[in-house]
């Protein structure tokens, strides 16, 4: 679609609901005060099995790393090994101990991460009303710091909506609303409840370790949610605290309807305040709960406590 033809985001989400000042005018996490202690203990009540999977994507992979478009993967690079004392460059300490280090350079958004709640805008208005000029330079508001320093902890569930559409993976484009939510988890055999981390798997991430790198992102549109107000309004009805992916952006790529690129972004994270977290691999996980049943269970996740930072690495970890 050309886009002289695509409507202005700020005009497509002016009846949108905001959270803004909800909780208070210095708020920077958002619907993550949603998770209190009672919501920290329904979590706990889900842990049967003693059974953990951790969610983020390997970094640094030779193979390489899944990122969005225009991003490079991690690169990982030694700057003192056993090569430099077999050449008689290592320095040496008392006791003749030898170690070795390494450096990492990566876009803060290349691995599984999540967002800060300033990571994008329209109207020069980030989440809770915060100027957009306090981005520039780093993120003076709502960077991705406080969502470390609190974390993130409650119950989980997982909807696997490509097994719902029997599918390994949903392809490039291909939508769903919270109404296939719905109904997939109920054939599950759960219900999604209010203040629920909602964690939703398409095949995407999995996929990219199974396909050329070129076929991966020849045409690149993932599938995911896509925009409706009614989808908005039920995000906020539910007081969904966080939306997690094994997509890179969280929802379509491009919206099919009005052709708006990403307004879920605006939707729910600036306007809502919920937090995304974007590239988990949750194949593991996925086949597990279609084995023993388990769907509930409890999150827990802390992103790099990164000052200034749009978003930053996390390794969540699930217990069953």
């Amino acid at each position: 679609m050309e886009s002289r033809n695509v409507p202005y985001i700020g005009e497509l989400l002016k009846e949108s609901p905001r959270n803004w000042g909800k909780w208070g005018p210095n708020d920077e996490v958002g619907s993550l005060n949603y998770l209190g202690p009672a919501e920290i203990l329904k979590g706990i009540a889900t842990v049967k099995q003693g059974k953990t999977f951790t969610l983020q994507v390997r970094m640094g992979d030779p193979d390489g790393d899944p990122v969005w478009p225009g991003r490079q993967g991690a690169k990982r690079m030694s700057v003192m090994d056993r090569g430099h004392y077999n050449c008689g460059k290592g320095p040496v300490f008392p006791g003749s101990y030898q170690y070795a280090d390494d450096v990492m350079f990566m876009y803060l958004q290349g691995s599984t991460q999540y967002d800060a709640l300033g990571h994008v805008w329209y109207d020069d208005q980030i989440w809770n009303g915060y100027d957009a000029d306090t981005t520039i330079g780093g993120l003076a508001k709502a960077s991705v710091c406080p969502i470390g320093e609190r974390g993130v902890v409650g119950r989980g569930i997982l909807i696997d909506i490509a097994r719902y559409r029997n599918k390994e993976v949903l392809d490039p484009g291909e939508t769903f609303t919270h109404l296939d939510l719905m109904a997939a988890a109920e054939a599950q055999g759960v219900t999604i409840e209010k203040r629920d981390i909602l964690i939703i798997r398409t095949g995407w991430i999995g996929s990219f370790y199974k396909k050329d790198h070129a076929e991966f992102y020849a045409n690149f549109k993932e599938p995911g949610l896509t925009y409706s107000p009614e989808l908005v309004q039920w995000f906020q009805d539910m007081e969904i605290p966080n939306l997690v992916t094994d997509t890179i952006a969280n929802e379509v790529t491009s919206d099919p309807v009005s052709g708006v690129d990403l307004p879920l972004h605006n939707a729910l994270m600036r306007n809502l305040g919920i937090t995304l977290t974007e590239i988990a691999q949750l194949d593991p996980l996925a086949d597990d709960c279609a084995a023993d049943g388990q769907y509930t269970f409890l999150y827990t996740a802390a992103p790099l406590k990164v000052v200034g930072g749009t978003g930053a690495p996390v390794n969540p970890i699930v217990l069953k």
